[in-house]
């Protein structure tokens, strides 16, 4: 095994792992997982195995990044079929949707993590996640999955400085959440929704915009949808510029309007609705 580079937070990281044979990690491909996934792998080699659901929310170019990150840290690396989206209580879309979708991705983790003789699962939730509106936590909580990186204490921005340290490639890439956050509360999942937000989102990132969402936003009487696009606000001026070829990009994927969020990319918008304010049904 490479030794670790001395750091502090490292260390602290790395003492998590102390008791643990094996494990299996939830891997997304993100910096978070991919840190915890990354060190797991050296200090267990093939006791650890990293595990990825791919599901119509896990956009294609997340999925095939991940798969090419794995190969990079060296680690083992399965992909799975999840199915929430055949579950009517993550489908309509209420508020814990992301329960019910972390339930089926740990659900699946248990039987992976028994099937392959693992000792235990971890996660990529670091202390940052612990300020929002996630309910994918209890989910975790539910199923005894474990964090290490909350056990240790790290925050994003530290998780993004051991990833520089270790050399990850993605150390720096933009929080990339399930397809299935673009949709209002109310609003139900579909596959074609998803498909729809994955195409815009990749014309958007081919055209240099690097943090990006596309907000699915139903028209009344079922006649289409509109995008809410939302940038880095160091990128909205980049945005506006090619507002020409975003418009484009947004038709071609099956938008009607095409609108650019002046207030940028925030985390949390999509529970900005959850304050004081009803949910309107849209099948």
């Amino acid at each position: 095994m490479k030794p670790f580079p001395s750091d502090p937070a490292l260390e602290r990281l790395r003492a998590v792992f102390a008791d643990v044979p094996s494990v299996l990690v939830c891997y997304s491909g993100g910096t978070d997982s991919a840190l915890v996934l990354a060190v797991a792998h050296a200090l267990l080699g093939d006791r650890a195995i990293g595990m990825t659901a791919v599901s119509p929310s896990l956009a294609p170019s997340e999925r095939d990044e991940a798969v090419q990150v794995a190969k990079e840290i060296g680690a083992r690396h399965e992909l799975v079929a999840s199915n929430e989206i055949e579950d009517e209580s993550y489908a309509k879309n209420g508020a814990d949707r992301c329960f019910h979708c972390k339930s089926e991705l740990y659900r699946i983790a248990e039987k992976k993590r028994v099937e392959w003789a693992l000792a235990v699962t971890m996660n990529g939730t670091n202390t940052d996640d612990l300020g929002d509106y996630r309910p994918g936590l209890e989910a975790a909580k539910n199923a005894s999955v474990k964090s290490p990186l909350v056990e240790a204490g790290l925050d994003k921005a530290e998780v993004r400085r051991l990833a520089s340290l270790l050399g990850l490639r993605v150390w720096d890439k933009p929080a990339a959440a399930c397809l299935s956050s673009r949709l209002p509360y109310g609003t139900r999942v579909t596959r074609e929704r998803l498909e729809q937000i994955a195409t815009f989102e990749a014309g958007l990132r081919q055209l240099g915009l690097r943090q990006v969402r596309v907000r699915w936003h139903g028209l009344p009487e079922d006649r289409g949808a509109f995008a809410r696009v939302e940038v880095e606000k160091s990128e909205l001026l980049r945005a506006f510029e090619v507002r020409d070829a975003i418009v484009a990009a947004g038709k071609s994927a099956g938008f009607v309007y095409v609108t650019l969020d002046l207030e940028g990319y925030r985390v949390g918008s999509h529970n900005a609705v959850l304050v004081g304010k009803s949910l309107r049904v849209l099948s």
